[in-house]
């Protein structure tokens, strides 16, 4: 495979109302309009929930605006929003859009990958949509990425931005790279402080080149490293690079070694063929050409002339062996 090489996201109970036997009193009662008995079931509702929660701090829960509590739960996941639906009735009903969202968002992943239906790119979409309308900002993010695979960029950016004014940091990513400007670092940063590595990297790319802010190779080496300890496989190799050459990190051999290595277990291709050399200056011959053999399976060429050298110097046996253990090698898990 190819890489971009240096420098190149309590249960709570149900509620409802008691009943009181009708009298003929209540019998004389005028028949309410439709409007006037949603009013009513809506002030029993917030009555019923603001009776139940007892916070702390006195706070009544049920008298969050439903746009407010809408806008702080657009980025919950299935389980998230199951959760918040079992604190009151007036809540459940409030996140009734965003557990609909939910059910079309995984349709939409179904449609668009072919698992257990027939893969269908414009049923995909048009379940992200559906998802988006209710207010999911997942839902906004695949919706966004499909369109932006289908070149309507306009589009793409369009569902990217309310995504990231709603706070999700996929959403701040993917508009950040969609602007590839001074507002991206900006949105990069946000991403990259929520914990999303691939944001940590492009952050720490932009950085190193001085793209859309200034040059700074220090801060530059911090986002690599975050991103390497969050498991993304190209910063892995960067971070080793910059411990290698004491650029941005202090210089450390140890360090350069650990994450070179542990870059190349994950599938690096020239992660391994640079463990390969280095495993060969240090006379370990049948490590050495492990790694070489995956780095060639991994598209490096320039792997083959040293590992063809090593080869020779092994037995037949030596050989087989190692072959064996590149056959049955699998990469460890991480971020591409």
């Amino acid at each position: 495979m190819k890489q971009r090489t240096w420098p190149d996201r309590s249960t709570g109970s149900r509620f409802t109302a008691l009943q009181f036997p009708i009298t003929e009193k209540d019998n004389r009662r005028p028949e309410l309009t439709a409007s006037a008995r949603k009013a009513r079931i809506k002030r029993r509702s917030r009555f019923s929930c603001s009776r139940s929660i007892k916070s702390t701090e006195g706070h009544d829960f049920a008298s969050l605006p439903f746009d407010v509590l809408n806008k702080i739960a657009a980025s919950f996941t299935l389980p998230q929003l199951r959760a918040a639906s079992l604190v009151c009735k007036s809540w459940n009903d409030a996140l009734r859009p965003l557990r609909e969202a939910m059910v079309l968002l995984r349709w939409g992943k179904r449609f668009k990958h072919g698992r257990g239906v027939r893969k269908n790119l414009d049923k995909a979409l048009d379940s992200f949509l559906k998802g988006a309308a209710r207010g999911s900002t997942l839902a906004m993010v695949d919706a966004g990425l499909m369109y932006w695979e289908m070149d309507k960029k306009e589009a793409a950016i369009s569902l990217y931005r309310q995504a990231a004014v709603l706070g999700d940091p996929a959403g701040q990513f993917n508009l950040g790279i969609s602007y590839l400007q001074e507002e991206a670092v900006k949105l990069l940063y946000q991403a990259s402080i929520a914990g999303h590595v691939r944001a940590q990297y492009q952050l720490a790319l932009c950085l190193h080149r001085g793209r859309g802010v200034d040059f700074n190779l220090q801060e530059a080496a911090r986002w690599y490293l975050r991103a390497a300890e969050g498991g993304y496989v190209r910063a892995m190799y960067n971070t080793s690079l910059c411990y290698s050459f004491g650029e941005g990190l202090p210089l450390s051999h140890r360090q350069a070694r650990k994450w070179m290595k542990r870059a190349a277990d994950c599938g690096h291709g020239k992660a391994q063929l640079e463990h390969g050399l280095g495993l060969f200056t240090e006379g370990e011959m049948m490590k050495a050409v492990v790694y070489l053999e995956l780095a060639t399976r991994a598209g490096e060429t320039a792997a083959d002339h040293v590992k063809n050298v090593i080869l020779q110097q092994l037995s037949a046996t030596s050989r087989d062996r190692a072959m064996l253990v590149v056959d049955s090698w699998r990469a460890m898990p991480s971020l591409h």
